[in-house]
């Protein structure tokens, strides 16, 4: 009975520590939280979740911001799509080397200009590996692959102010760092909770049997 109930827990552990990896493996935009009207860097963090490499990564930009500047990135070029106004529509990276391996991760900067009325932005992500399979990081919430979304918040009545903007810039890489952090613990300790339970009643109902 011994064994059963320890190989019972390694299982339920080695589960737990799968699900958790899973659940925090999306392609996300920070920061998770912009003011209306502020200039932003946001942040696009893609991590591999297969065993072959990520080649490429599309982000559609949606109305609720006005993208205009992209940083460099080595390995990487970007190409970007406009509307007939002009204004940027989606930026597409593409690996030039090898891309991101199945252990590695890759952030890629933009920056531009929140809108004034904005109140949430919806991040629309293609991430595209190297045998051509595709995957859309555009459902809901729930879903298995859902977009990444940035909540807007009402502005202190200074538009663009550029104390804001400076102090957002260099604060989004650690957000993005804490935001991982935060989303992931809360889910981890609820299932780690769930595992002692169980252990707790297996063991319960072996004493009871022994008596």
């Amino acid at each position: 009975m011994k064994k059963q109930v320890t190989a019972l827990l390694s299982t339920l552990v080695l589960s737990t520590i799968a699900f958790v990896g899973t659940a925090s493996a999306h392609v996300v935009v920070y920061p998770l939280e912009a003011t209306q009207g502020s200039y932003e860097k946001f942040t696009v963090r893609v991590p591999t979740e297969k065993d072959i490499p990520t080649t490429k990564v599309k982000i559609e930009i949606p109305k609720d911001v006005e993208i205009s500047r992209f940083e460099p990135k080595e390995g990487w070029k970007y190409e970007l799509q406009k509307d007939s106004s002009g204004l940027i529509t989606s930026v597409a990276w593409t690996a030039t080397d090898a891309g991101l391996s199945p252990t590695e991760f890759g952030e890629f900067n933009m920056q531009g200009k929140v809108g004034d009325n904005a109140k949430k932005i919806v991040w629309k992500a293609y991430q595209t590996y190297k045998d051509g399979s595709t995957v859309a990081w555009e459902g809901p919430a729930d879903a298995d692959t859902p977009a990444s979304i940035t909540t807007v918040v009402k502005g202190n009545g200074v538009e663009g102010d550029s104390h804001v903007s400076a102090t957002n810039e260099t604060t989004s890489t650690n957000e993005a760092t804490n935001n991982d952090s935060n989303t992931t613990l809360p889910t981890t300790l609820s299932i780690i909770a769930l595992v002692l339970g169980i252990a707790s009643l297996i063991l319960s109902l072996r004493r009871k049997k022994q008596s």
